[in-house]
């Protein structure tokens, strides 16, 4: 059944002037756009969506594009249910660097004539609605740090560079420059799409590497991730390799991280509600009292932020002082809060102006987190919390005894701990809904538990010759 035969969508969508005339055609026709697709995310953050003929763009506009939602992941719907449909957001389109003849749309959930509160793209519009309430707008910058690998017909993961092998080779200029090809690409790309790419460079990691471009809004700045690791993936396929934003592919390398930057704005002038003089601060870092409230709520609920910002089982083996590593992992281990200390989970960088949650993986669905993230934010400044000291010394180094003193308490260790405190605290349905809240837990604790019965090579390997 064609576009024009099926039974009209069960609403109006808001009121968008290119679904009539529909300029936009005519635009995107004119830049050689011959497909377009409204992509939304799984409960995951992994893109879905089907791929509409831009002939067709009214109608898709108009939410034409209906999707059985049980065959998606975290959608909350059983095979008897009604279809979901998706609206695009033309405001965020991007045409593919490398195939211009395709359009990529960010895109909703609605069901029957309503955003689906299941949607975690409508989810963090939702909490926005929230802070816009208050006068608050988002920044969000999210630092990609990604892997690029070569996966054997093993599926065994190995670095590419045969001379990217030192043991510390944060910065190292010729990893860099033995992977410039990749790297270009992105680079221009990103670049290419007006994000503004300030720094990249060779990550801690053999065959690691990370991109920075400029803060957001953060709902542009979770569609921007979004697309990143699905080009960095494409890009990597064009030379027969992998690029992985897994938040641990080696248990003796640094992870992958996403840190989350995060700073509030007034709606009504743009001013960045975070930033101060230092010297009018009384931690001397420049952060306002606005900002200690937000850090503060962000630590009262850290333990159940944990869930959304490291996702996965294997978030958890990157949340190590240093395992198998030779030294310390730069990743956050306790609930607590300094100024440029990255042994903290919340940092606030050199200058101030901003705070920075280091929990944050490469697996992270951003719409999520962010909502999350903002929620518990929100809720100390309602609130008014205080996050007491910052911690400036190396907190891997401290007694348990020092720890307990300054009533620091450690992030979970497993996802399975991380989804109990999630489960347990009241912010997290306040803010997602009790069914987005409820098939979180309910696919997370599916992932612990498939994990959990899996027999690994490491197993076999140390237990059926001892016994």
């Amino acid at each position: 059944m064609n576009l024009e035969q099926r039974p009209p969508p069960y609403f109006e969508p808001p009121v968008n002037p290119h679904t009539e005339s529909n300029p936009l055609q005519a635009e995107y026709e004119a830049k050689g756009v011959k497909y377009c697709i409204g992509a939304y995310v799984d409960i995951h953050g992994v893109p879905k969506g089907k791929v509409v003929p831009v002939h067709h763009l009214t109608q898709m506009a108009r939410g034409s594009e209906r999707y059985t939602g049980y065959a998606v992941d975290g959608l909350g719907q059983a095979p008897n249910d009604d279809e979901l449909t998706s609206v695009p957001d033309f405001s965020r389109a991007i045409q593919l660097p490398w195939e211009p003849k395709i359009l990529w749309i960010p895109a909703d959930n609605h069901f029957q004539g309503k955003p689906y509160p299941l949607s975690t793209r409508v989810a963090l519009q939702n909490q926005l609605a929230e802070a816009r309430a208050l006068g608050f707008g988002l920044n969000l910058g999210i630092e990609c740090e990604i892997f690029l690998l070569r996966q054997g017909e093993d599926g065994r993961l190995s670095v590419p560079d045969a001379e990217d092998r030192l043991e510390k080779s944060c910065y190292d200029v010729r990893g860099f420059t033995n992977s410039f090809a990749w790297l270009d690409k992105m680079a221009s790309a990103i670049n290419g799409l007006g994000w503004d790419l300030y720094s990249f460079d060779h990550e801690d990691a053999n065959g690691q590497f990370e991109f920075d471009f400029q803060y957001a809004d953060a709902l542009t700045t979770c569609d921007r991730l979004t697309f990143f690791r699905y080009m960095a993936k494409h890009y990597a396929r064009e030379m027969g390799l992998l690029a992985t934003m897994m938040p641990k592919p080696f248990a003796d390398k640094t992870g992958n991280g996403a840190h989350f930057n995060m700073s509030l704005f007034d709606l009504a002038d743009g001013r960045n509600l975070f930033a101060c003089d230092p010297r009018e601060d009384s931690h001397g870092i420049g952060l306002t009292p606005l900002g200690y409230q937000f850090i503060a709520g962000i630590l009262q609920h850290g333990r159940a932020l944990c869930a959304v910002l490291a996702p996965t089982v294997n978030s958890y083996k990157r949340l190590v002082r240093r395992g198998a590593m030779s030294y310390y992992s730069w990743a956050p281990v306790f609930n607590s809060w300094g100024s440029n200390n990255r042994t903290n989970s919340v940092r606030i960088p050199a200058g101030g102006g901003r705070c920075e949650s280091r929990n944050a993986d490469g697996a992270v669905n951003p719409y999520l987190a962010a909502t999350l993230v903002l929620a518990a934010g929100l809720d100390g400044i309602r609130r008014q919390l205080d996050p007491g000291k910052p911690n400036e010394d190396n907190l891997y180094a401290i007694s348990d005894e020092e720890r307990r003193a300054r009533g620091i308490d450690f992030l979970p260790q497993t996802l399975q701990e991380a989804v109990a405190a999630f489960a347990a605290d009241p912010l997290v349905e306040a803010a997602l809904g009790k069914e987005l809240r409820d098939e979180f837990i309910r696919y997370k604790t599916e992932e612990w538990q498939a994990y959990h019965l899996t027999v690994s090579a490491w197993e076999v390997e140390r237990y059926s010759y001892m016994f």
